[in-house]
Parts: C-alpha cells; sequence; structure tokens
C-alpha cells in the first residue's frame, strides 16, 4: 500500500546500488531510475549523488530514507490488521530459499499451499544462504529459508526441521561399498564442492574442522554452485560429494549415485529467518506454519528413501 516511489527509494537506499535494488525489486533498472528521478523532482531535491561509479544518500536521502521506513512498516502493519480483521489469506508473499530447499523441497510445499489459498500470490527468489539472509535483512522479502543457522544479528531464526548430509558418489566409487565413512576416510579422494557463501559448504567445512580435518587438506576438484552440478559431475564418477538426502532421492532410486552416512552423523538446522522486532501478518504467520509440517514429512521421507539398508540403497551398490 506504501507508494511505490518509496518502496524503489527505499531499495535503492539500503542497496546503494540502482542494478541490485533493480533485482530485489524484480523491476528493470530504467524503471528504477525513473520512479528515483519522480521522487526527486516531487521533493524539489536531489536523493543520490552519482559519482565515479559510487551512490551515496545527500543529506536530504538521509532524512528521506528515515520517514520511509517509518511509512513502509506502517504501511505494512496496516495490510496485515486489515487480512486479520477479513480473516481470508490473501496477497502478494516474497520467499527467499537456499537452493536447497528452492529446488528440492519448497516447491511441493507452494504447490500445496497455493491450492489451499488461491489469492495468496507467493514469490519466490533463490540463491545462496548469505544472499537470502541479505535480502530479508533489508526486508525486500518477507522470510528466507536457509541451510544452517544465521548469523546476521538483524534477523531472527527458527529451526523448521533438520535435513542429513551424507557422503554421496556413483556405485563404482571406491567409496561406495562403505557401510559408513569418517572424516579421516575422506582423505586421498577427490572431493566436490559448492561454492564460499552456500549454507551447505559452511555446514560441511565445520563438520570436518571439528572432525580434526582441515577442508583445504581435500583434493578438491572443483566447486560448483547449484546441486544439480554437482549430482551430474558426481555420477561420472571423478570424486564425492556430500550432500542432502533430500537432494538424491531420486537418484538413489535410479542407482545412479549412492548415499553412505558419515561417522559422526552430519545432521543440520533448516532455518527459517525473518527480521527482528517486525510484526507478522497471518499470511506469513500461516504459510510458516505450513510450511514447518510439510518440510519435516519431506525431510523425514527422503531420509527413509536413502537410509542403509534401505531397497533402493541396496540396488544401487550391487
Amino acid at each position: 500500500m506504501a507508494d511505490r516511489r518509496l518502496q524503489v527509494f527505499h531499495a535503492v537506499a539500503r542497496h546503494l546500488s540502482f542494478t541490485k535494488a533493480a533485482e530485489a525489486l524484480f523491476m528493470t533498472q530504467p524503471a528504477v531510475t525513473f520512479q528515483i528521478r519522480q521522487l526527486e523532482q516531487q521533493f524539489n531535491t536531489r536523493l543520490f549523488d552519482r559519482t565515479q561509479g559510487r551512490v551515496t544518500l545527500t543529506a536530504a536521502g538521509v532524512v528521506a530514507l528515515e520517514f520511509a521506513e517509518r511509512i513502509i512498516e506502517l504501511s505494512t502493519e496496516l495490510d496485515h490488521r486489515m487480512q486479520q480483521m477479513s480473516g481470508q489469506l490473501a496477497g502478494p508473499l516474497l520467499i527467499g530459499a537456499s537452493m536447497t530447499v528452492a529446488e528440492y523441497m519448497l516447491p511441493r510445499v507452494l504447490g500445496a499451499f497455493k491450492a489451499r489459498y488461491p489469492a495468496v500470490a507467493p514469490r519466490l527468489l533463490v540463491g545462496n544462504s548469505d544472499t537470502i539472509q541479505a535480502r530479508v535483512a533489508e526486508r525486500s522479502l518477507d522470510l528466507g529459508f536457509i541451510e544452517g543457522d544465521s548469523h546476521m544479528p538483524s534477523l531472527s531464526a527458527e529451526v523448521i526441521c533438520d535435513d542429513e548430509l551424507r557422503l554421496t558418489c556413483a556405485p563404482s566409487h571406491p567409496l561406495a561399498a562403505l557401510e559408513s565413512v569418517s572424516p579421516q576416510a575422506l582423505e586421498g579422494h577427490a572431493h566436490i564442492s559448492r561454492e564460499p557463501g552456500s549454507g551447505t559448504r559452511e555446514v560441511v567445512d565445520h563438520y570436518l574442522q571439528s572432525a580434526g580435518v582441515a577442508p583445504d587438506s581435500l583434493p578438491r576438484v572443483m566447486e560448483l554452485g547449484s546441486p544439480e552440478a554437482v549430482k551430474g559431475l558426481v555420477a561420472t564418477g571423478v570424486g564425492y560429494a556430500i550432500m542432502s538426502a533430500a537432494t538424491v532421492s531420486h537418484e538413489i532410486r535410479l542407482g545412479a549415485l549412492v548415499q553412505i552416512p558419515l561417522s559422526p552423523r552430519l545432521i543440520r538446522h533448516l532455518s527459517i529467518v525473518y527480521p527482528k522486532e517486525r510484526i507478522h501478518s497471518a499470511l506469513v504467520s500461516s504459510f510458516v506454519q505450513f510450511a514447518r509440517q510439510h518440510l519435516g514429512e519431506q525431510a523425514a521421507g527422503a531420509a527413509q528413501v536413502t537410509a542403509p539398508g534401505s531397497h533402493a540403497n541396496l540396488r544401487s551398490v550391487s
């Protein structure tokens, strides 16, 4: 309900970048520039200085940002109160999710939620955990799903379900015949990892360090930016990866990949993050409750499919 120009101004002021603001708002950069120009004409003053490729707030821009934040917050609260009084769930729902959650777990949740509440318009932004947290912190997203825990003091984090990470390799790989794998047993085997900033990468590195194995000491074949790319390379047999059970259940059933539990087991949290001290609408609260139930069921189902001794896993090893 807040003036669109104020929303655009707020995004540019938070990013100090017209390009990043356009990406966050799902707009083109010329459209963002036009909205800012209109606002500056209305106030008859410049709100940003653009010099040597840098964007900074003017003194007037600093004042405008303070009021814009208050106006947007009040507008959001008004929308929430009206929805609660109407008793209906409707309107936009801006969600961010890390790649593992977005690609393998969240689509079914969003589909089921949309079927139950047709007037809701979800929009999903996919990125690594660091990117999602940044977007939630700047309030261009209502909430985000990340792998692991949040390290940003401006965000609240709530564990929504657990997810086990296991060694993943081709059936022909030397490690495929083992019942479990210790971190020390990984030394000497080629490793395929996610990129820096990935929640999976952070959790795996911390696990190895806790076991006394330096992540950099493992021979790394490649760093890749998506679970699909990692699975494709692992299937060639050139190396192993440590991946979520939820990402490979289909390949396990087909016999293309094998998963072996780590010893000790590596179980991480999948968390939902949202800004602190923010009133949550009935829509956001309902979606969080809905997602918590369905994601928990999915994680449990994926763990059962890839569990040691399961029919699918035994067929893959043989």
